[in-house]
Formats: structure tokens, sequence, C-alpha cells
């Protein structure tokens, strides 16, 4: 494998997601603050420990995340009502509108982008969608075992 071609597809990933995490900017929310907000707005009410493990941070800071985004009236804490002891975040309305807002600017982003391309580069990119979704895939680590 080509390590150069390697360390250009690593460095042009971290380009794309520094622009992309600009647009949350906006909004006045870190790339993780929105993360944690689109993760709890597509997938529901979910669990702390789930949120940390789908987050891949650790508990401290997404307590602190969960802190501003409460805060700020974008998710709301609630009790589990299988277990009381147990914390879950839920996404209000005001962060469904937020999390909205940055969708659609990332969107328009990469749709203004993808028009200022020649088409068949366009093409290239759009086909190679499964792929780079694979890659995504295959670099998230392993699910930890469940104690119990």
């Amino acid at each position: 494998m080509d390590t150069e071609l390697v360390a250009r597809l690593r460095a042009v990933i971290h380009r794309l997601a520094r622009v992309l995490n600009d647009t949350s900017t906006g909004e006045d929310l870190t790339p993780t603050q929105y993360s944690v907000l689109a993760l709890v707005r597509v997938r529901g009410p979910l669990g702390l420990t789930e949120l940390t493990e789908l987050e891949g941070i650790n508990p401290t800071m997404l307590s602190r995340v969960v802190k501003a985004l409460d805060e700020r009236g974008l998710i709301r804490r609630m009790q589990d009502p299988g277990d009381l002891r147990v914390a879950r975040v839920a996404v209000t309305w005001e962060g469904e509108r937020v999390h909205d807002r940055v969708r659609q600017l990332r969107n328009k982003v990469l749709t203004d982008c993808l028009h200022g391309l020649p088409a068949d580069t366009t093409a290239v990119l759009l086909a190679a969608i499964p792929d780079l979704e694979a890659l995504a895939e295959a670099l998230k680590p392993p699910a930890k075992p469940v104690k119990g």
C-alpha cells in the first residue's frame, strides 16, 4: 500500500472535517457538542453510557457536553423508566431546530462545492460513498464487553 497516498487520505479527511465542523460554530456549538446533539436527534433518547460508547469520548467529557447542551435547552435529561439510577437524554424542540439548521448548512456547503467541481469528479466522489462508509465503520473501536 502506498504510504504517501494513505497520508494524503488522512490529511484530506482531516481538512474536510475541519471545514464541516466550522459550520456548527454559527450555532455556538463545538464539533463534539454538535456530534452529541446529532446522535441524540437521530437515534432518539439515549443512555449516557451508550452515548459515551457511540461518541467515543470519556464519561467526564460527555458529562460536560451534556451539561452544556442541557443548559442551552437543546437536550433534556430524564430518568430511564426501567432503571431510575440511569440517566437518559433526549433532544428538545429547540435542539431539533439547531440540529436541522447545522445539517442543512453542511449539506449546502458540500452541494455548492460539488457543483463547482467537474461532473466526472463529482460522480467519482459520490460513487465512493459506500467505500468511505465502510472505512468509517472499520475505524470504529471494537465494542467493549458488557459487564454483568
